[in-house]
């Protein structure tokens, strides 16, 4: 917490030196960044379904705006907003279905800011400050009073910080966004984790191949991202989407996807093993 800290009063500083010129917007409409599709460690309200072992990942979270800054510096625009969310491990185990194995959890905030380069293209940068927490819970317990294959909980837990540098482009036909983002946790437990981790992806997502459902747009849309994490040696993760939104792109709308991922599991109890997993599912943006 005490690293957080200075990082906060700098954001305080900024917003009570531009609050002569900004102006203020309580509880803003919308969403100033839309949580990025391919990055698993983002507030999400939906399913994955997994063929191969028949689970479920369930996620149920959000992300939200609660101020909104005009004119902060110049042109750039800024808000701030909060983010809870969490994701279950759900299975079929000896006849019971939908147990859930284990649990990620995740709250914190953030602050985003934007820049207009033209019409059509903004520069943004997103600040989050997360805490992360997982968990094995009953679905992981056997009758018997053990756990399943031996496999015992671990005590995990970060506290990370993480700007995302994002640039989108958003057409009459089409939207796309680029993105890198480092992330440094504070706090690791166990201690075997490195602090540093990484991401890259990209987005694509296409208004003009399909038609429209109820006078709304459809999107075809891909996403990808590569990240590098350390658990504790480092390992390269990838996650590919492909999929169609009903609805405007930067807006409420319902997400059917097909999903592929490798690397390291992305269950937090589960750091040390690797997953190789074809996914079909659904996310709802609002």
């Amino acid at each position: 917490m005490k690293k957080i800290l200075p990082v906060l009063l700098f954001l305080l500083i900024i917003i009570n030196v531009s609050a002569q010129t900004a102006e203020m917007d309580f509880l803003p409409e919308g969403l100033h960044f839309l949580p990025l599709k391919a990055n698993v460690y983002e507030p999400k309200l939906g399913l994955i379904y997994f063929p191969d072992d028949r689970s479920l990942k369930v996620d149920i979270g959000n992300s939200v705006d609660l101020v909104g800054i005009k004119n902060f510096i110049g042109d750039i625009k800024v808000t701030l907003g909060i983010d809870f969310m969490a994701y279950g491990l759900a299975s079929s185990y000896q006849g019971k279905r939908l147990q859930i194995d284990a649990l990620d959890g995740f709250f914190g905030g953030n602050a985003t800011f934007s820049h207009k380069v033209n019409n059509t293209d903004d520069l943004k940068l997103r600040l989050r400050i997360i805490h992360n927490s997982a968990h094995l819970v009953d679905g992981s317990y056997n009758n018997d009073g053990t756990w399943k294959n031996n496999y015992l909980p671990v005590p995990y837990a970060r506290d990370f910080i993480e700007p995302t540098f994002a640039y989108e482009i958003n057409k009459e036909s089409y939207f796309t966004r680029f993105y890198v983002s480092p992330s440094y946790s504070m706090l690791v437990r166990p201690a075997i984790l490195k602090r540093w981790s990484f991401n890259t992806g990209f987005e694509l997502a296409l208004n003009s191949l399909i038609g429209k459902t109820a006078k709304k747009s459809n999107n075809l849309y891909f996403a990808y991202q590569f990240s590098l994490i350390g658990v504790p040696a480092y390992a390269g993760n990838n996650n590919f989407m492909f999929g169609i939104k009903m609805g405007e792109y930067y807006n409420k709308g319902i997400n059917l996807f097909l999903s592929y991922y490798t690397g390291m599991h992305y269950f937090s109890e589960y750091y040390v093993k690797k997953i190789d997993k074809f996914g079909i599912g659904f996310y709802i943006d609002f």
